[in-house]
């Protein structure tokens, strides 16, 4: 395909299939082969482009794919909940997809404008601006890494091996290194394709190799969990009304006498505790500690200077705790600068927040140090770090009603996947609507509720103890190697 052919339809539209296509490669359906198979169609594609400018539209059209086909479920915060017009609605989601497809856009068009050297330096230089497009997506603008391509490598994938050392970035590039491998490797001639046909094998063994590596070390005797899942419609969440409805009905799913730590969700009271009916809490609180045991929910706190916090507190057999989310969620917690005029055409509740101080303490309970993060926290992987190596357990509380029926539940259950094997740590999940569960440090999910059912998960886990290479260098591995090949790549292209 020549560069003219580039800038004609067939191109951009097999660009853009093949980004549409990557939806497949995360959960629900885990076909994580076809990662690889849609890197491997835009290198292909990047290969055979002399320009640019062409790159850089081949690069945005399958990132607006990508985008379109794997978050396409902010449509359904929007307009149904959010009660923004469908056309406006629409219009918002093709904008924010436009602009997450810039990232994958300028790697394309530097990799055309800077490529240079033989197959392997190629895909080195393909696979470092990969990493900086993806890492400057999950950073601008407090960031949005959802759909980085390396939560597509849980277990099965011989990748998987390599979370605890590189996290979801590193992974991400081993991932796009691979494909552009494949893609660039002269495969008629035998001789030039053996070295990148044996680097490939070196990269899939040891990471076969490295997931099994036990990194971390259970602690302590078993700790039984009861995680909640209430199943509250979003839709009527927040009408008065039906206050005492979720009041009444969170009091009686808590009540689980055989359980050291009971967990609800995230703002499972939808109110601030200011407001909470008089004795409410003190009956949360005498029964926990008549169970001996802890009681973590979600709820509205306000400080002195009238500061509102989306936050999870404790009640019961250990003294009462707090913990308040630090990386709010923008246009849904809090309003970016000049975005006012969003909230005249969405109705969102508590869209006034302020974001929770940093370095918190684990929260001291049921004999654990639980680091907890809220919703949305998840995703940004180097952040939760902070509380590593005191935290024996990790704990996501969500609400993912917002979202309705898609693949917002699934996809955010394989992110916590993601997020337990970089720091060794079972990550437990107390969520609204789904998807509930128990992950292990290895990955596998043990326990889960049915979405979109109510009911409580009980299991025993064990708190770990130890460090990950990931947990002791964060993202810096990762961006140093692609810094390096990005180096290499560079000085060669200068010797010309």
């Amino acid at each position: 395909m020549t560069a003219s052919g580039v800038r004609g339809s067939k191109a951009v539209l097999l660009a853009l299939l093949a980004g549409g296509l990557s939806v497949f490669a995360f959960a629900p359906f885990g076909m994580f082969p076809v990662a690889w198979l849609t890197l491997f169609a835009l290198a292909w594609l990047l290969n055979r482009t002399a320009r640019p400018r062409d790159g850089f539209l081949l690069g945005f059209a399958w990132g607006f794919g990508a985008f379109l086909a794997g978050i396409s479920w902010l449509f359904v915060a929007l307009n149904r909940y959010g009660g923004m017009p469908v056309p406006l609605a629409a219009l918002a989601i093709a904008l924010f997809c436009a602009y997450l497809a810039l990232y994958p856009a300028f790697a394309a068009a530097l990799f055309v404008r800077l490529r240079s050297g033989g197959v392997v330096l190629q895909a080195a230089l393909f696979a470092a601006l990969w990493v900086a497009a993806e890492g400057l997506r999950g950073w601008v603008f407090t960031g949005f890494p959802w759909l980085s391509i390396g939560y597509s490598q849980t277990p099965p994938s011989p990748l998987a091996g390599w979370l605890p050392v590189l996290g979801v970035y590193g992974v991400g590039g081993l991932l796009a290194f691979v494909a552009a491998l494949a893609a660039f490797a002269p495969w008629r001639r035998l001789r030039e394709v053996l070295p990148a046909a044996a680097l490939l094998g070196v990269l899939m063994v040891a990471g076969l190799t490295l997931g099994r590596v036990t990194w971390t070390q259970p602690d302590g005797e078993p700790v039984r969990v009861a995680l909640v899942q209430t199943n509250i419609a979003q839709e009527l969440k927040w009408r008065p009304e039906h206050v005492r409805d979720w009041l009444e009905l969170n009091l009686n799913l808590s009540d689980v006498p055989d359980a050291d730590l009971v967990v609800l969700p995230e703002s499972t009271l939808p109110m601030l505790a200011d407001n909470l009916p008089a004795g409410y809490v003190e009956t949360l609180a005498s029964r926990a500690a008549a169970y001996d045991a802890d009681l973590l929910f979600g709820v509205f706190l306000r400080d002195a200077q009238g500061r509102v916090f989306n936050a999870t507190a404790s009640l019961g057999a250990s003294p009462a705790q707090s913990y308040a989310k630090r990386h709010l969620v923008p246009f849904g917690e809090y309003s970016p600068p000049l975005f006012g005029w969003f909230y005249e055409l969405a109705s969102i509740p508590m869209s006034d927040q302020t974001p929770g101080p940093a370095g918190q303490p684990p929260l001291q309970l049921a004999g654990q140090r639980i680091a907890i993060n809220i919703c949305y926290e998840d995703l940004f992987g180097r952040e939760l770090l902070y509380a590593l190596p005191e935290a024996s357990l990790m704990l996501n509380v969500s609400n993912l009603a917002w979202y309705g029926h898609s693949f917002a539940q699934p996809q955010h259950l394989q992110i916590a996947r993601v997020r337990a094997l970089e720091t060794g740590r079972p990550m437990l999940r107390a969520t609204n609507t789904g998807m509930t569960a128990v992950v292990q440090p290895d990955g596998t999910v043990t326990h889960a509720l049915p979405q979109f059912e109510r009911g409580v998960l009980r299991a025993e886990v064990r708190g770990h103890v130890g460090l990950t290479p990931y947990a002791r260098w964060g993202d810096w591995l990762t961006f140093a190697l692609a810094a390096l090949g990005l180096a290499l790549a560079l000085r060669v292209r200068r010797r010309g």
